[in-house]
C-alpha cells in the first residue's frame, strides 16, 4: 500500500510570502541557463591552482582523484537533482538547500547545519573572488608601473566598489548573460594558460622538471589529504539547489543537460590547466600558475600580452563569480527585508536592498583587505565546507529519500562515498588547518602580498 504524500514544510502559501524566493530566486530560466549558473560557480580561477594540487599527488594519484572527483560530483550533483524533482512531483517543490535537507531527513538542525556551511562557503568565496580580483589589478599595475605606490588594499577597495554596483542586479535569473560570458572568459584564460605553459615547457628558459614528492612520508601524507581538499574545493558548488530554484518548472530532466554542458567545460579546461602546469614546472607549481609564469627573479616564461590577457579574464571571470556565490546571502536579506507584496523595483524594496547588500559587499571587501592569506584557506573551506555539501549529503538525501534496498549497488556505493569522503574531509581538514599554522608566521594584516 502506497504510504501517504508527505506534508511540505515550506508550503506554497509560506513561500508566496517569501521575497527571497519570489525576487532573487526567480523561477523563468532554461536548462542552459542552469549550465552558465554552474560553469561559473564551478569553472573560475581556483583551477590554476590545479597543478599545485598535483605537486602533492604526483602524476598518478593526481590524474585519479581528478577523475573520480569529477565523476563523484557529477554522479551527486545528479541524485540530488533526482531528489529535487521527486519533492517536486509529491508537491514540495523546494528551492534552498537548507530546507531541502530540512525536509528529507525531518531534522531542523539540519537546517542550521546546511545555512551555517552554505553561509561559510559563500562569503568565503565573496571574500576570496574581492582578493584575487585585487591581485589581478596588482600584477597588472606593478607590471605598468614597477615603482609605483600603490598597495593590495587599495586595488581591493576598487574591486569592492565595482562589486558593490553589481551586487544591485536584483535576481540570480538577471545573471544569466554575465554567467555566459563567465563561461567564454573561463574557456579564454584557460587556453592562453595551456598555451603559454606549453611555450615556457619549449622555450631556452624552462625550469628544470623535478616530479618528485617529499621526502618525509608524514608530510607526503599531509600534502595529500591537502590536495585532495583542494580537488574538491575546486569541484565544489555547494547551491545547486538554488540553481535549479531558477529554472522555470516543470524542472524534469533540464538540470541533467544543464550538468553535462557545464562537465564537457570541466574535462576541457581541468585537465588541459593541470596537465600542462605540472608538466612544466612540477613540484614546484605556485598555488596559482599565473604567478609560476611571472617569476620575481627572472623574466616572463611567456609572451607578456598572453599573460596580460590571461590576467584580464581571470580579473573579469571573479567578479561573475562573486555575484553567483552572493545569492544566498541576498536571498536570505531579502526574504527578511523585502515587502513581496511590493514590486521588486518598489522604493520600499530598492532601499533595503541597496543598504544591505553594500554593507555585506563592503563586509567582504574589509575582510579581503585584512586577511590576504586566503591560498590556505582554500583547502581548509574544500575540506569543511564542500566535501559534507556536495560529497556526503546528496548521497545520504537520495538514499533517505528513494530508499533503496541494503544490497542495491546504488545504495552500496552512496555508502560507500560517503565513509570514503567523511575520512578524507576530516584528514583533509587536519592537514588544512596544520599548513594554516605552519604558515602563521608569514601571515600580516592588509599585508601587500598574498600568502599561498
Amino acid at each position: 500500500m502506497a504510504s501517504p504524500p508527505k506534508p511540505d514544510a515550506f508550503p506554497a502559501p509560506r513561500r508566496d510570502a517569501d521575497a527571497g524566493a519570489a525576487f532573487v530566486l526567480e523561477s523563468k530560466g532554461e536548462w542552459w541557463h542552469a549550465g552558465f549558473h554552474l560553469t561559473t560557480a564551478i569553472v573560475g580561477p581556483t583551477i590554476l591552482a590545479l597543478p599545485y594540487a598535483f605537486r602533492g599527488l604526483g602524476w598518478g594519484l593526481g590524474f585519479l582523484c581528478l577523475t573520480a572527483m569529477g565523476v563523484v560530483t557529477f554522479y551527486s550533483y545528479l541524485l540530488m537533482s533526482k531528489v529535487l524533482e521527486h519533492c517536486e512531483k509529491e508537491g514540495r517543490r523546494h528551492i534552498r538547500f537548507r530546507e531541502l535537507a530540512a525536509d528529507v531527513l525531518g531534522s531542523g538542525w539540519m537546517f542550521y547545519f546546511v545555512i551555517f556551511i552554505q553561509t561559510a562557503i559563500n562569503t568565503g568565496i565573496g571574500i576570496g573572488a574581492i582578493l584575487l580580483a585585487g591581485e589581478c589589478l596588482q600584477i597588472m599595475y606593478s607590471n605598468l608601473s614597477p615603482n609605483g605606490s600603490l598597495k593590495l588594499y587599495e586595488f581591493i577597495a576598487m574591486v569592492t566598489a565595482v562589486m558593490i554596483v553589481l551586487s544591485q542586479l536584483p535576481t540570480f535569473h538577471s545573471l544569466r548573460h554575465i554567467n555566459l560570458g563567465s563561461l567564454f572568459l573561463s574557456l579564454g584564460y584557460t587556453f592562453l594558460v595551456v598555451g603559454a605553459c606549453v611555450h615556457a615547457g619549449l622555450s631556452k628558459n624552462a625550469p628544470p622538471r623535478d616530479y618528485a614528492l617529499e621526502s618525509s612520508e608524514s608530510a607526503r601524507i599531509f600534502s595529500a589529504f591537502t590536495s585532495i581538499s583542494i580537488i574538491a574545493a575546486i569541484y565544489g558548488n555547494g547551491i545547486l539547489p538554488e540553481i535549479q530554484a531558477t529554472l522555470a518548472p516543470p524542472v524534469t530532466g533540464k538540470m541533467v543537460k544543464g550538468l553535462l554542458m557545464c562537465y564537457a567545460v570541466i574535462f576541457v579546461t581541468f585537465y588541459s590547466a593541470a596537465v600542462s602546469g605540472y608538466w612544466v614546472f612540477g613540484n614546484k607549481s605556485n598555488s596559482n600558475i599565473l604567478k609560476s609564469l611571472l617569476p620575481d627573479d627572472g623574466p616572463a616564461l611567456a609572451p607578456t600580452w598572453v599573460l596580460g590577457m590571461g590576467v584580464v579574464f581571470v580579473l573579469l571571470q571573479l567578479f561573475a563569480i562573486g555575484l553567483v556565490y552572493s545569492q544566498v546571502a541576498y536571498e536570505i536579506m531579502e526574504s527578511q527585508s523585502a515587502d513581496v507584496k511590493q514590486g521588486i523595483f518598489s522604493m520600499r524594496n530598492l532601499i533595503p536592498r541597496i543598504i544591505l547588500r553594500t554593507l555585506y559587499v563592503v563586509f567582504c571587501g574589509f575582510m579581503a583587505a585584512m586577511l590576504p592569506f586566503f591560498g590556505d584557506i582554500n583547502s581548509v573551506v574544500g575540506a569543511i565546507g564542500f566535501i559534507p555539501l556536495d560529497f556526503v549529503l546528496p548521497m545520504v538525501l537520495y538514499n533517505k529519500t528513494f530508499k533503496p534496498t541494503k544490497s542495491s549497488l546504488t545504495y552500496l556505493l552512496n555508502i560507500s562515498i560517503i565513509i570514503v569522503f567523511t575520512g578524507a574531509g576530516l584528514m583533509g581538514a587536519f592537514s588544512s588547518i596544520r599548513k594554516l599554522i605552519l604558515d602563521a608566521n608569514q601571515f600580516k594584516l592588509f599585508s601587500s602580498n598574498v600568502v599561498d
